[in-house]
């Protein structure tokens, strides 16, 4: 079932998500619905939060992506990572373990918006797997940026805001105007007041 995306200005965004747990209710359609949503979408991502759940959860595929220029290593040997695609990760934790290269980003809740983000390239992840095993690899590119980005959600942190202030600047009028919109549109459902 598709879910409708939270767009920037909703406040759910920058809620920290609750940890959860792989015994949760229905926790298997969640992730279905979020892939059939991510994937609708045409994004490589999404967090709990961009559904309107903070819950420490999210779904992630880069097999569509133009650059997959990503390598992932599981007890220090090299895997393909197709194999692992789609992922999905609770409850995950990142270590960066190198400097932070500058790369473009976009983002399912901001739409056709793109800015220069700086982040670590290499980083190790550990998290929960659907099935309750532990999650362990280090992974680079593509991958690593976007578990980041969408760890970043679980954690009720915008890409916006690790952006560079030059970036920021430039696309400051485009998330002005997306801000308005989501606020006109949260205007237009509430329901009339009654007198």
């Amino acid at each position: 079932m598709l879910l409708p995306i939270v767009k920037y200005g909703q406040p759910i965004l920058r809620q920290k998500g609750k940890p959860i747990r792989p015994e949760k209710e229905n926790l298997r359609q969640l992730i279905d619905d979020m892939l059939e949503t991510m994937r609708k979408a045409k994004g490589v991502g999404l967090a709990a939060q961009q559904i309107g759940q903070a819950i420490q959860l999210t779904v992630i595929d880069i097999r569509e992506a133009k650059e997959t220029n990503s390598e992932m290593w599981i007890n220090d040997q090299p895997t393909t990572i197709h194999k692992h695609m789609p992922m999905i990760l609770l409850n995950p934790k990142i270590t960066p373990l190198n400097a932070s290269v500058l790369g473009q980003e976009g983002c399912l809740s901001f739409p056709e918006i793109y800015g220069h983000v700086l982040r670590p390239e290499t980083v190790d992840v550990e998290a929960i797997h659907p099935d309750g095993s532990t999650a362990k690899f280090r992974c680079n590119g593509l991958l690593a940026r976007v578990i980041q980005h969408e760890t970043d959600h679980l954690n009720g942190i915008l890409f916006i805001v690790r952006m560079t202030r030059v970036a920021k600047k430039q696309i400051q009028p485009d998330l002005d105007t997306l801000h308005r919109q989501t606020m006109l549109q949260k205007l237009k459902r509430k329901p009339p007041v009654q007198p």
